[in-house]
């Protein structure tokens, strides 16, 4: 729809059948709610999840994320430069398990389940397995 002014507004529009005594359709009925607004905040949402996924992804510095199972959800470029695993290799895979050297394995696994649990840790150096298996 568009105001008198000429701005545009967004409606959701629910349409209902209008019948005559007889049952036959003597036209609609058109309920309308404004979710100009709504519309709006899910755009800005949008650009500024785009502008956070290229922040993270153009990085100068590995960042990977994991999900609650420990499963890589996020892996940017930095991340692939240094490991030599491309986001597509790694994604779904379980972080700790497939490229956390042995030794570390239990305390990485501590560090990333407390942060799961909201406890954060800063400046905690652990190695990663590299494709060529460094």
């Amino acid at each position: 729809l568009y105001t008198q002014d000429g701005e545009r507004v967004e409606v959701l529009l629910n349409a209902t059948t209008r019948r005559d005594a007889f049952g036959t359709i003597v036209g609609v009925l058109g309920v309308g709610q404004d979710v100009t607004a709504m519309k709006e905040a899910q755009v800005e949402q949008q650009r500024v999840a785009n502008d956070l996924t290229l922040l993270i992804d153009t990085a100068n510095a590995p960042i990977f994320g994991i999900d609650k199972d420990g499963k890589v959800n996020e892996w940017n470029r930095k991340a692939a430069s240094i490991t030599g695993y491309s986001k597509d290799e790694v994604m779904g895979k379980d972080l700790v398990k497939t490229y956390i050297t042995a030794e570390f394995q239990q305390s990485v696994s501590g560090v990333l389940h407390d942060a799961l649990n909201g406890v954060e840790k800063d400046n905690y150096e652990f190695p990663l397995y590299t494709q060529d298996g460094e």
